[in-house]
């Protein structure tokens, strides 16, 4: 384990951090608030903590990372950016609690968007917009950022991506994981500036567009209102927000292929079709239910339908609506969006679609297996034979993520928390969604938990944006040993 080179990554990562502060806190003096000053105090402090890190680390001698190391510096850099992250938090008062700042924090970076604010419109332009910088960071992750700027880390930048992108995922884009970085961002950023030009023909001013198109595209969910998108009450708004939520849960590198003039690819991949599918599926089923409910008239039914279908499958998690209203169906069909999450490769959360239509095959050939005992039947994706490495590693995460899912709910109904709050906001939070049901449901936030259940929810939320392998492993035995 080289901790030197570890030690001086994290030191390059908390520099980053400490810059995008400084851009909060020039958004706060352009509003001429108090917060200005604390939030630039906040990153001086954080920036020069990173250059003491740095600079007492940087005598290591430049080596390729290794996987124990990328695992170790993702998991790291993810709880100490939202470590530090609360400074602002802190400093400007809007939390007088370290464990609802650090909440607020890891659920920034993390894209989940559960909140403990009971109140966002009071907060400082400063620090909502800090708010959703940390969505930002997160939703395509500080890790590829560094790769895009710091070509020092050569070769090992791959371990890095690793780490943090899903392996199914891991196509080179480029011939270099530099140039794949840059290219993921360029999309990432002009997805963004579209979305927000677009928040902004709809009525909203320059400051909400902003942060609501970086958390759309972050697939995080946090809001400048208290109502969130609902507050807007704009059909404008919303088909919007459905439309570049669903272009935030698809694989980036099929937005590479675009720029390649190759569009057509898209339609072929099967997970893009699957996803589609689901969408589609989810959006109907809940537009017939509250439909037939007579909970409202036929168009907005489908539009609410297909804003909430959206915002839970992708994990974004806005809402227009207070679904915990809506028949138990609707509630159940949104629980198992939750799951699906978005595809592998983008910037939403959950178990991701590709994994679960391989499932899905898998269920089919073994069923077809038992009709047909003597069958040979390979299992195939986009053409591609899948091995058996391949599916076991992908029961093996499905075992897991269920494993600390469950584990994780029996922890929280341990602290006195109800079966249905705990049950919902363990697989929102390790699924990366935001709202939940019970204590947790939309027209709610997350204010009146106990202290130890917001820590055990920020694990889950940890664990689920990591992809559970990248942060479990720290806990083997074996991976400490030389």
């Amino acid at each position: 384990m080289h901790y030197r080179l570890i030690a001086n990554f994290l030191g390059i990562t908390l520099a980053i951090t400490g810059l995008f502060m400084g851009l909060a806190a020039f958004v706060s003096f352009l509003f001429s608030e108090r917060e200005a000053s604390r939030i630039l105090m906040a990153g001086v402090f954080t920036f020069m903590v990173a250059g003491v890190v740095y600079y007492a680390s940087r005598g290591e001698k430049r080596e390729e990372i290794r996987h124990r190391d990328a695992f170790l510096i993702v998991t790291l850099t993810w709880s100490i950016m939202s470590l530090f992250s609360t400074i602002p938090y802190l400093m400007t008062g809007t939390f007088t609690s370290f464990t609802d700042a650090y909440f607020e924090s890891m659920s920034g970076f993390t894209t989940t968007g559960a909140s403990v604010l009971t109140d966002i419109e009071v907060v400082s332009k400063g620090v909502l917009f800090w708010r959703a910088l940390t969505h930002w960071i997160g939703g395509m992750g500080i890790i590829v950022l560094a790769l895009a700027v710091l070509p020092m880390l050569g070769g090992g930048g791959m371990q890095l991506f690793k780490a943090e992108v899903p392996e199914l995922s891991v196509d080179r884009l480029q011939p270099r994981i530099l140039d794949t970085a840059k290219a993921l961002w360029f999309i990432y950023v002009g997805l963004t500036l579209a979305n927000a030009a677009l928040y902004m023909a709809g009525g909203m001013t320059l400051f909400d567009a902003v942060c609501h198109a970086f958390a759309t595209l972050a697939t995080g969910g946090f809001s400048t209102k208290n109502a969130s998108i609902g507050h807007y009450q704009s059909a404008f708004i919303d088909y919007v927000a459905v439309v570049f939520m669903f272009l935030a849960g698809v694989n980036f590198s099929l937005y590479f292929l675009v720029l390649k003039k190759q569009p057509l690819r898209i339609f072929r991949n099967a997970e893009f079709r699957f996803y589609g599918c689901v969408a589609l599926t989810a959006t109907l089923l809940l537009f017939l239910t509250v439909w037939a409910c007579g909970l409202y008239p036929a168009w907005d039914a489908l539009r609410y339908a297909a804003f909430q279908a959206v915002a839970i499958m992708t994990t974004t998690g806005f809402a227009t609506a207070d679904y915990e209203k809506w028949p138990v169906f609707a509630q159940m069909v949104l629980v198992m969006l939750m799951f699906f999450g978005g595809m592998i490769g983008s910037t939403g959360g959950g178990i991701k679609q590709v994994r679960m239509l391989i499932i899905l095959k898998q269920g089919y050939r073994e069923l077809f297996q038992l009709i047909h005992p003597r069958a040979v039947i390979s299992l195939k994706l986009d053409e591609k034979y899948l091995t058996k490495e391949l599916l076991g590693s992908i029961w093996g995460f499905f075992f897991l993520f269920l494993s600390v899912t469950a584990v994780a709910t029996l922890a929280m109904t341990a602290v006195g928390i109800d079966i249905v709050t705990s049950a919902s906001t363990v697989i929102s939070a390790i699924c990366n969604v935001g709202p939940a049901l019970g204590e947790a449901g939309p027209a709610e936030n997350y204010a009146g938990l106990p202290p130890a259940a917001k820590w055990i929810l920020s694990f889950c939320m940890l664990t689920g944006r990591l992809e559970v392998y990248t942060v479990l492993i720290l806990f083997i035995p074996a991976f400490w040993k030389k």
